[in-house]
């Protein structure tokens, strides 16, 4: 979906048009807690996914204008997820469909502790071949905010992409959001930690996970670390932290607010959902704490729903689920 757009880059709304780039696949999930994939099992799916789709279908679902620089195969699974962000408002025409490769795919399945295992076929898959088209050029040139994933670093060509959006953003006066999202086996790969402390050193707002914020620091205590990031350069620091909620640091203080009590269906896609809910309010001007709030209902919602995408609430969906919230603490 094409969208006009004013002044500086903000659509005809007059409000500012945020893009992103990296992987578009389809997850298919084990039913069974436990369950190995070495044998024969039930699984659910195909749900349309991939960290950065995730924080863009719901920048798209809270009325954002936004983008996405992306490939995908000629096939269901490609068709599934561009249906999807379309539908989700989501500018789709940088999303290039390559008729010689598949779309990505994900299958994951989870242990009695909580925790996730996935079999990818991300590098060798369409994701592979995302590249800065034309469509994407134009895209960008729209764009008042770049925002970066880790997990979309996976080759020199992603993240050649990635460097091109981040340069052409800033060159016209816009912002940069990093939300480090990656998965341990992929910082020892050729290259990885200088891309990724390159881009640190362009971005404004950066969204860690945990222990994700200690990647670039000497320190190892929340506050020394976020001292040592904002030293460097970097306006804001939002600290994820699951079920205990979020914390945000700037130079001129700290907001931490706890997360929703909300019944957790399926953890996926939730801290994706959460970036895009501040940076979608950061954005729009909202003090921290307003940001914070729509993050962490953002993130609630997304844990209520079995697929990385079913859980993404609208506008009004946030709004409906902030004033229940409300009314339960009167």
């Amino acid at each position: 979906m094409k969208r006009e757009t004013g002044e500086g880059g903000m659509d005809a709304t007059g409000r500012k048009v945020l893009v992103t780039a990296g992987e578009i696949l389809v997850e298919i999930m084990a039913t069974q807690v436990g369950q190995s994939f070495r044998a024969p099992g039930p699984l659910v799916g195909p749900f349309p996914s991939g960290a950065p789709a995730i924080f863009i279908d719901q920048a798209g679902r809270l009325g954002q204008p936004c983008g996405m620089i992306a490939a995908i195969g000629a096939d269901d699974f490609g068709t599934l997820n561009l249906d999807r962000l379309r539908a989700s408002g989501v500018d789709v025409s940088a999303i290039a469909v390559h008729g010689d490769a598949p779309t990505g795919t994900a299958f994951v399945r989870y242990a009695e502790d909580g925790s996730r295992a996935f079999v990818f076929n991300i590098p060798l898959s369409a994701s592979g071949r995302i590249a800065l088209t034309k469509e994407g050029r134009a895209l960008l040139e729209r764009a008042d905010h770049f925002h970066v994933m880790g997990s979309s670093l996976f080759s020199p060509a992603v993240v050649a992409v990635v460097t091109a959006g981040i340069e052409q953003v800033k060159q016209q006066g816009g912002t940069v959001s990093f939300d480090p999202n990656i998965r341990a086996e992929m910082l020892e790969a050729p290259g990885m930690r200088e891309a990724l402390s390159q881009i640190l050193e362009r971005c404004d707002l950066f969204l860690p996970s945990g222990p994700e914020l200690f990647l670039f620091t000497q320190a190892q205590t929340e506050e020394a670390a976020v001292a040592e990031l904002l030293a460097r350069g970097v306006r804001a620091v939002v600290v994820k932290k699951g079920a205990d909620g979020a914390s945000y640091h700037d130079c001129e203080g700290t907001v931490s607010m706890p997360a929703f009590a909300v019944e957790e269906v399926d953890p996926t896609g939730a801290g994706d959902c959460f970036g895009a809910g501040f940076v979608c309010a950061w954005l729009g001007g909202a003090a921290p704490r307003e940001a914070l709030r729509q993050a962490n209902a953002c993130g609630a919602l997304a844990v209520g729903t079995k697929g990385p995408m079913e859980g993404t609430g609208t506008a009004e969906a946030v709004r409906r689920f902030l004033a229940a919230q409300q009314e339960t603490t009167r």
